[in-house]
């Protein structure tokens, strides 16, 4: 049975149990460690939660420098916490072409880990009801929009296969969110399905 190796910010966090139990006897599950802390506060990069591409590079890289990790496939996302905005003067956390070049880094040592990667394109934001429930940094859906296309042509190019949780998210005809960010518990439910047959079509 392949295993399944799951990196990414709180959105993969909330999905991942309904993943997991998804794909209960066809795949084993797994992801990056710490979900009591990163439950903490989701909209920090800590514990399980994956935060931007310099976080995702680096911990990839500690784990390629000790021996890499024990999973077939990398189901791979980051992209939510890169385009934080500065509430004072507008600064985004990681700038459009050095999240090129941090992804670029992250399929290069993916590829030398033999993994097979997953690319998951980063959920919605929703500008007004973000940015009036959240004050501490601002999201913007037209960073979000360039930030996957960015990271489209990327994996693209890597040939990498990507799930468009971001699309498919959208389609959904119901109410998202449960609060600035994250979605309902029936549209996590949703998102890990939508995940499942994805993986369960390609493997």
């Amino acid at each position: 049975m392949k295993k399944l190796f799951v990196l990414g910010d709180s959105i993969s966090i909330h999905y991942g149990p309904h993943l997991e139990r998804y794909m209960k006897g066809k795949i084993l599950y797994s992801r990056k460690g710490g979900i009591k802390q990163a439950e903490q506060d989701m909209d920090i990069a800590q514990g399980a939660n994956g935060g931007d591409s310099y976080h995702v590079y680096s911990y990839l890289n500690k784990l390629f420098s000790s021996g890499g990790i024990d999973a077939d496939i990398l189901l791979l996302n980051c992209g939510l916490h890169d385009i934080k905005r500065s509430t004072d003067n507008g600064s985004i956390q990681i700038p459009l072409e050095q999240y090129r070049e941090n992804l670029e880094k992250i399929v290069h040592i993916v590829t030398k880990m033999k993994l097979i990667m997953i690319w998951v394109r980063t959920t919605p934001v929703d500008d007004k009801n973000h940015n009036s429930r959240l004050k501490t940094f601002y999201r913007y859906s037209e960073d979000c929009i360039k930030y996957n296309l960015a990271a489209d042509k990327i994996m693209g190019k890597a040939e990498i296969p990507i799930i468009d949780l971001y699309s498919f998210t959208l389609s959904l005809d119901e109410e998202l969110f449960l609060d600035h960010i994250h979605f309902t518990e029936t549209v996590r439910r949703s998102q890990a399905a939508f995940i499942a047959g994805f993986l369960n079509a390609s493997m």
